[in-house]
C-alpha cells in the first residue's frame, strides 16, 4: 500500500515531486509501513519529504493497481486542498526529493507513467465514489 496527497494551486496545477530514487515525477507520499494507516503514512511522508505538516483532507481515490513485477497494490490519494505552497520554502529531504514543481496535468504526459497520470487525473476530477482500477473509474 502507498498513500499520497494531491495539492493544487489556484490555477488548478498539481504539486509534483521529483524523487531521486526513480524515474519520473510523483505526488508527495510513499509506502505505508506496518501498523500505519494510509492517512498516517501520508502525514509522515509529507513531514519527511517536504518538512510540512498540513491538514490532510478526504480520500479522493483508492486505486487497485496490479503490477507485473511488484504484485497487487492499493494506492490512496488524499486531498491536500487548494494551497499556494511556496516551493522555495519547503525543506526537501535531499536523499529522496530532488525538486518540486506545480504542473498542469494536461501537459504532464512526459513526466510520469501513463498509469500514474490517469490516477492523478481521476483523483483531480473528484467523484462520490473514489474507487479506481488501473487509474480509472469503473
Amino acid at each position: 500500500m502507498a498513500a499520497g496527497v494531491l495539492f493544487r494551486d489556484d490555477a488548478g496545477r498539481v504539486l509534483l515531486v521529483k524523487p531521486t530514487y526513480k524515474q519520473g515525477w510523483d505526488i508527495p507520499g510513499g509506502y505505508v509501513e506496518p501498523g500505519e494507516s494510509p492517512k498516517q503514512a501520508a502525514r509522515r511522508e509529507l513531514h519527511e519529504e517536504l518538512g510540512i505538516s498540513p491538514p490532510i483532507g478526504r480520500l479522493l481515490a483508492v486505486d487497485w493497481a496490479p503490477h507485473p513485477d511488484e504484485g497487487d497494490k492499493l494506492l490512496f490519494i488524499f486531498d491536500g486542498g487548494h494551497v499556494e505552497l511556496e516551493t522555495s520554502r519547503l525543506t526537501l529531504e535531499k536523499d529522496e526529493i530532488d525538486r518540486v514543481q506545480y504542473v498542469d496535468l494536461a501537459t504532464a504526459d512526459d513526466r510520469m507513467p501513463a498509469r500514474l497520470l490517469e490516477r492523478l487525473r481521476s483523483a483531480q476530477q473528484g467523484s462520490d465514489d473514489p474507487y479506481l482500477e488501473h487509474g480509472r473509474r469503473e
